[in-house]
């Protein structure tokens, strides 16, 4: 995991822009009568919230180890990002699609829909701010790779969760106005419904996308593939080992537990195997910082 990235500065961006994008939504909807801003208005308002739980994770995911929990609380940020996934479902995926339906079947003309236009345009800006602050933080840690390959195999989910936040965001402005757009050169308050749904169906399936890989980290997942590589190899060059049978990792949060299985270089007693394998130790933990656990087992065989 790199450490260049800090996921908090992305989640106060997300914050700030979502609670002043969520007022100015909510005011429009009661005005225009729009589902589509209604939709948006509830997306943000949960949106908001998340970013709260997210901090309490980050939170909860310092405390110190303890006799039940001897390996910290670091993955309490998985759980807690957990939950925003579920809330990204429900409070904005499920109700903008019932929204949706409900205006579907009861279609009402828009009330000053240039207003809704206005607001829609002012929360595309601040949600891109926001994106512009989660993608300082993602390039800090993508290490060229692609943004479909960094989802996949980041372990930070806090940054994960905003990201999926962000493009939700965006992406579902654009169809709010669009939908809003056709409404008002049709005059016909179905393509608004239609706005809706499809911010609705939006969501679900990034909030699907977010609890999948939240779920691999919540299982117990290794350290990114790439440095799992890079760790192997240094153990590799170390010349008290003559070689690296296993290695283990396990992501805790921004911790990381390793074991390593290993048969050492020839030693004269069991004291000097000792210190052979504490400089090993040593010398692992200073070049990875983030590994608060580590277990050496050496051995002759795998």
């Amino acid at each position: 995991m790199s450490h260049g990235a800090d996921s908090v500065k992305s989640i106060i961006f997300a914050l700030c822009a979502n609670l002043a994008i969520a007022v100015s939504k909510l005011i429009a909807a009661v005005v225009t009568g729009s589902g589509s801003m209604m939709a948006e208005s509830i997306h943000s308002l949960a949106d908001t919230g998340n970013q709260l739980l997210l901090l309490l994770g980050i939170k909860h995911a310092k405390r110190p180890p303890s006799p039940d929990y001897p390996l910290g609380f670091g993955k309490a940020v998985y759980f807690w990002s957990f939950i925003v996934a579920l809330m990204l479902f429900s409070m904005g995926g499920a109700f903008s699609i019932y929204e949706g339906f409900h205006k579907f079947h009861h279609p009402e003309s828009l009330n000053y829909p240039y207003i809704a236009i206005g607001v829609i345009l002012f929360s595309i800006i601040a949600e891109s701010v926001s994106m512009w602050g989660c993608l300082r933080e993602v390039n800090k840690e993508r290490r060229g790779r692609t943004l479909k390959q960094w989802f996949k195999e980041t372990r930070q989910s806090d940054l994960l969760v905003i990201f999926g936040e962000d493009l939700a965001a965006l992406l579902g402005l654009c169809f709010a106005l669009i939908a809003i757009t056709l409404t008002i050169f049709t005059g016909n308050p179905v393509y608004d419904a239609i706005g809706s749904i499809s911010i609705g169906v939006l969501l679900v399936v990034i909030a699907f996308l977010i609890g999948i890989e939240v779920q691999a980290l919540l299982i117990g997942q290794s350290v990114e593939p790439e440095q799992r590589v890079q760790m192997l190899k240094f153990l590799e060059t170390q010349a008290e080992i003559d070689q690296v049978f296993n290695l283990l990792t396990l992501q805790l949060g921004k911790d990381v537990m390793v074991a390593v299985k290993a048969k050492m270089a020839k030693t004269d007693s069991a004291e000097t195997l000792v210190e052979a394998i504490n400089r090993c130790e040593t010398v692992f933990k200073k070049a990875y910082p983030q590994v608060l656990w580590l277990f050496f087992e050496p051995d002759l065989k795998d």
